[in-house]
């Protein structure tokens, strides 16, 4: 069907069903039917309802006389709860989501036998309530291949599922009295296939389109359309005379709002794509998955979403946020797709940004140990110092003279233990990272993200000393820990002498990314790190990391004294 066929075909459907006097009957879900040369009730009964024996229940609905002998025009109602009926399947699901099913209506009974568990494959009958939790999603194939995608925090009903005839076009009615839905129609040039989206004071008849309606916390209804065409009217209860305006179509890349009064906006130009472009392409931080999106004129907030498939129908993270900070609680490692829109003053939803992300944390980088950022590294025998990571293999430690470390001037990757000797470097200012290294079976390998970059200052060995002028002191004891954060975030420490950290001997919060202790004993402990965020979430632990403690000499200038062989000399 050509579009302006289309949105007229649509336009009358929506306004045929809501014409004078015909509110209370579209309340009880009839739709009409308009008469036409040569129609009678048995032959309307086996079109809609797939057998010509039910004619006698149009005749008592609508008080004709002569069934063969229709008014050609006229208006012949038909209950829709007469037709065949369909049903769902749930295609995805992710999260905190309840069913209801049709008997239960609005019940608020939680207990298993009650609401069975929703999976993929779980067959949907019209009027299943699907109540969607703050961190959950499911998507729902109908009938006719459409797909109604429901987001978190939201209640939604399956009003209608039925078909016209055995094998006719499909009606369905999704009703939201809470949150949002996007939808993707299957296109049909059926003019008699139906498909609507209600929310209180608003109706949203489609047919072939990709849409999004959302209805918010104050009762006011908005409509975006990024494919095809919709046209949407009120569903006023306080003003009658709205029943019989004419439906507003909008077309891509329009939206609408209706207020919680049932007046309805002007269309409006869908706000542009945000720009990703400043995204990475890869996440490293453990247990936050964090992304700051550049601002955009007229957004007043942003609608964003993670999935695993580019069509955005496996939803595992969603949120609105008030500026362009996302934040969500970490994901598995993996490839996933993110998309963001713009949301308008009138709380619509703009054109999406949609672009791959990858999810690389695992095995997670060591903690830097020595030096401190911008610390002092002595050329001779100096070694920059990390903790060790459990389950993993190697270590790769790379030196170079930029951040960037596009040429690094050290690159080892199959370190035993988490040190480097930089003592063959010229003195001068370099930067270094590291990164754990797993074995794979089979041999293979997968490194891990690397640590954030850290600068040091690898300097000139001052002369020896004589042996008048040596120490001894205790600062083989000091421990000296860094890790990277970010503005505003807290970490929370703990200390312990066994892996599983069942009785921590230290468990403190500190505001940087450092911790030291110049009181432990000698002997080897454990410690992980929980990050903070200011947004209120909270990280997982880190896996433990080993520190070993133990007492030396050192000068007067706290290096360490070493043997002939460069090996620290350690306290008998």
């Amino acid at each position: 069907m050509p579009l302006s066929a289309a949105l007229l075909a649509t336009g009358a459907v929506l306004m045929t069903s809501l014409a004078p006097g015909a509110w209370a009957a579209d309340q009880k879900d009839e739709t009409p039917h308009v008469v036409q040369a040569g129609d009678t009730l048995e032959g309307l009964s086996q079109s809609y309802f797939g057998t010509p024996r039910l004619w006698h229940q149009l005749q008592a609905r609508n008080k004709v006389k002569d069934p063969r002998q229709l008014q050609p025009g006229s208006v012949v109602w038909i209950p829709v709860g007469l037709l065949p009926a369909e049903s769902a399947q749930v295609e995805f699901v992710h999260g905190d989501v309840k069913v209801h099913g049709a008997e239960q209506g609005a019940t608020t009974n939680t207990s298993a036998a009650a609401n069975p568990p929703v999976a993929a494959g779980t067959m949907l009958a019209e009027g299943t309530r699907l109540q969607v939790g703050p961190e959950g999603f499911v998507t729902v194939r109908l009938a006719d291949g459409s797909v109604v995608k429901v987001s978190a925090q939201s209640d939604v009903q399956l009003r209608q599922l039925r078909r016209r005839g055995r094998a006719g076009s499909v009606q369905s009615v999704v009703e939201i009295q809470r949150g949002s839905v996007e939808s993707s129609v299957a296109p049909s040039t059926d003019a008699s296939r139906r498909f609507e989206v209600r929310t209180p004071r608003a109706v949203t008849s489609v047919r072939g389109t990709r849409f999004g309606v959302a209805l918010s916390e104050s009762g006011d209804t908005t409509a975006a359309v990024l494919q095809g065409a919709v046209a949407v009217q009120s569903r006023a209860a306080d003003n009658p005379a709205r029943h019989t305006a004419a439906a507003t179509v909008l077309q891509p890349g329009q939206g609408l709002a209706v207020q919680a009064d049932g007046t309805v906006g002007s269309p409006r130009s869908l706000l542009p794509a945000p720009d990703l472009t400043s995204l990475p392409a890869a996440v490293h931080d453990l247990g936050l998955l964090a992304l700051n999106v550049p601002g955009q004129a007229g957004a007043n907030a942003y609608q964003a979403i993670v999935a695993r498939d580019a069509e955005l129908t496996q939803v595992l993270r969603s949120g609105t946020f008030a500026n362009g900070q996302l934040r969500w609680k970490g994901l598995d490692d993996g490839q996933y797709f993110i998309s963001v829109r713009a949301i308008d003053a009138a709380g619509i939803a703009g054109l999406p940004a949609t672009q791959p992300l990858t999810v690389k944390t695992q095995p997670v980088p060591p903690l830097y140990q020595k030096p401190a950022p911008d610390g002092v590294v002595s050329n001779a025998g100096g070694q920059l110092l990390c903790t060790q990571v459990a389950g993993v293999r190697w270590y790769r430690i790379q030196v170079a003279t930029q951040a960037d470390f596009n040429a690094p001037v050290l690159d080892e990757n199959r370190l035993d233990n988490c040190t480097l000797s930089v003592a063959q470097l010229p003195v001068g200012r370099y930067f270094w990272r590291a990164a754990s290294v797993r074995e794979l079976p089979g041999g293979g390998v997968d490194q891990g993200p690397f640590a954030a970059p850290q600068p040091f200052k690898l300097v000139q060995q001052p002369p020896a000393l004589s042996a008048q002028a040596l120490q001894a002191d205790d600062g083989g004891t000091t421990v000296s820990l860094r890790w990277p954060g970010q503005a505003g975030q807290r970490y929370r420490l703990q200390l312990a002498t066994e892996m599983r950290f069942e009785k921590p001997m230290l468990d403190t919060l500190l505001d940087e990314p450092q911790w030291a202790a110049s009181d432990l004993t000698a002997g080897t402990y454990f410690l992980r790190v929980q990050v903070l965020d200011p947004s209120g979430l909270q990280g997982d632990f880190s896996p433990p990391r080993s520190i070993r403690v133990g007492t030396g000499f050192s000068t007067g200038w706290g290096l360490p004294v070493s043997d002939s062989s460069g090996e620290p000399v350690r306290r008998p």
